[in-house]
């Protein structure tokens, strides 16, 4: 007899209905969001919301962003496979599954180090050897590995910094959310040689950046 996989049937049910309805039809992140189980990275009294509409908490005041943003953000990074990535805020480490389904090579820095290696462990267990955690303050990014082809960051921060901008290669871009506390834009930016060039994507609600370029407290 046949077992049935109830978590595929709600990825799919969630591709098709929050992202996929919503506009974003590239093939291969559509893909990625049918395989990466995002029901294993949230908290066990979370698991039968893993795949609804909304962020979850994951602890330590933190969230596991809307599956939509999750993919509108990862859309507007335009990866083609060959990216070396930059994600600064690993939280959950959702997001760098799926960068790591998507891209060459994801260096993640997270400042909470429970998070880190909750992150860590879950990702080994999925078998995704593309992914590199450090623990530490992100909002001045991880020069040590530097440039980039993209920067992902996944909290609030009040505005880019010189020092994150500094770590993009010419021609790559930025996804961030942008903005004060409590309400930001999602910003996309992209480094040509003239200097950089700025869309505004869609307001959004993100937890803050901690750190020297985000907030002290």
């Amino acid at each position: 007899m046949k077992v049935v996989d109830q978590f595929a049937i709600r990825r799919n049910k969630m591709v098709q209905e929050q992202i996929l309805h919503r506009g974003i039809e590239d093939v291969r992140l559509l893909q990625a969001f049918r395989e990466i189980p995002r029901h294993a990275f949230v908290p066990e009294d979370c698991v039968d919301q893993a795949y609804y509409d909304h962020p979850l908490p994951i602890g330590n005041g933190q969230t596991i962003s809307q599956p939509y943003i999750v993919a509108l953000m990862t859309h507007c990074l335009e990866l083609s496979g060959k990216e070396k990535v930059l994600e600064i805020g690993t939280g959950s480490g959702y997001q760098t599954a799926i960068l790591a389904a998507l891209a060459e090579e994801i260096y993640t820095v997270e400042l909470i180090a429970e998070l880190s290696k909750r992150a860590a462990r879950t990702l080994d267990s999925l078998g995704l050897r593309n992914t590199h955690l450090f623990e530490g303050d992100g909002s001045s990014g991880l020069s040590e590995h530097q440039p980039y082809d993209r920067i992902i960051i996944t909290a609030a921060v009040p505005s880019l910094s010189d020092e994150i901008k500094g770590q993009l290669n010419e021609g790559g871009k930025i996804v961030a959310p942008i903005g004060d506390r409590w309400r930001q834009q999602l910003e996309v930016w992209k480094r040509k040689k003239t200097g950089f060039v700025k869309e505004t994507i869609l307001p959004v609600v993100f937890v803050p950046l901690r750190g020297k370029y985000g907030w002290q407290d």
